[in-house]
């Protein structure tokens, strides 16, 4: 066996993450820019027009569509806020990104009845996101 020393072995250095990463968390960022957009748009459809959404009968998570636009609106808003501070290089914002998007997932998993093929979709992208946010262990700053 070969004894490794290097630079990256000392105490308190600090290792730049790799291209693969930076990549993979720009793209979580971005997508959460872009899903929290979509949330977004989609809850002022909601909100203005109730009658956007055809609402499944007989199904146990039933809300009125305004308060689903209510929920989808804020719940879009934070996560471009926190796709922000992904962006910015903000430490909390890791944690932040991945407990939005395993909120948005269940959320949306909620709304399925309401928006079937969005809901998936929306539910994929937050798979990924919190997949590239919690297999990256070192901040990303842009």
């Amino acid at each position: 066996m070969t004894e490794s020393t290097g630079s990256h072995q000392q105490t308190g250095a600090r290792e730049e993450p790799g291209v693969g990463a930076q990549g993979l968390i720009l793209f979580a960022a971005v997508m959460m820019f872009v899903g929290g957009g979509f949330q977004a748009i989609m809850g002022l459809a909601a909100i203005f027009e109730n009658e956007f959404y055809t609402v499944t009968p007989n199904y146990v998570l039933e809300f009125d569509v305004s308060a689903w636009g209510w929920i989808h609106l804020v719940l879009g808003l934070v996560v471009v806020f926190a796709g922000y501070g992904l962006l910015s290089g903000q430490t909390w914002a890791r944690v932040v990104g991945i407990i939005l998007a395993s909120v948005s997932a269940l959320v949306n998993f909620a709304f399925i009845p309401y928006y079937p093929f969005w809901s998936l979709a929306i539910i994929a992208l937050d798979v990924f996101v919190i997949w590239a946010l919690a297999t990256q262990a070192r901040a990303f700053r842009l």
